[in-house]
């Protein structure tokens, strides 16, 4: 599967703070077929984060979505997932291959150093940034802007490249230029005064925008 996209990401703890259902979030996007759907459940329990993963391996595979466990390669496995992304304070890349050999993974990187050690690595993709200032996660590394993220673009060479943090839809088409992908939590989030069936039709349209324009970018 061609990697270049909307990269989704459910983040649990701001799903449930909207009021909003994890699964029910999960099955908008997969409407709008993005590239890869990541479930990121860093506060969860991990009985709750292996059956949101369970659940959600036969909606992405129905959806020809690529399913993303974040951080835990002994929970991607268990359930089945395409992928496993790990950041910098997670299981390392030989880490990864031990618990899981056959699994593809990404890796979070925030500067130079960090991405080209990433590229020695050989993962499946790598993500950069993050690229703007992003509200959705907490101790974030300072906003690196585009110009690294098309020095990063050089650095990764064949290997996909996924733009992280502060991702709208105002500011997707420059970076579709540049990456392959966009990781977005906080834009796919509806805003608050939708009621629920309307909210969840928004997501659908607004990450149905976000595959059309990497789409266009090709």
């Amino acid at each position: 599967m061609s990697m270049r996209g909307l990269y989704a990401i459910v983040d649990h703890t701001s799903t449930l703070a909207r009021g909003l259902d994890p699964l029910m979030l999960a099955d908008a996007l997969l409407i709008a077929r993005p590239t890869a759907l990541q479930l990121r459940a860093k506060d969860a329990p991990d009985d709750v984060v292996l059956h949101l993963l369970r659940a959600l391996a036969p909606k992405c595979r129905r959806a020809g979505v690529l399913l993303v466990a974040n951080d835990r390669a002994d929970l991607a496995l268990r359930a089945e997932c395409d992928m496993v992304h790990i950041g910098q304070t997670d299981n390392s890349a030989a880490e990864v291959r031990a618990i899981a050999p056959s699994l593809p993974f990404g890796i979070s990187t925030h500067d130079e150093p960090q991405l080209r050690g990433a590229v020695s690595d050989a993962p499946h993709y790598i993500a950069f940034g993050p690229i703007f200032t992003t509200s959705t996660k907490t101790h974030a590394d300072p906003a690196v802007g585009l110009a690294a993220l098309e020095s990063a673009a050089l650095a990764c060479k064949k290997i996909p490249l996924v733009a992280i943090g502060g991702l709208t839809l105002d500011r997707a088409q420059e970076v579709s230029r540049i990456a392959d992908m966009a990781a977005v939590i906080g834009d796919l989030m509806p805003p608050r005064h939708l009621e629920q069936d309307a909210a969840y039709d928004w997501v659908v349209d607004r990450a149905r925008a976000f595959q059309a324009l990497f789409e266009a970018a090709r």
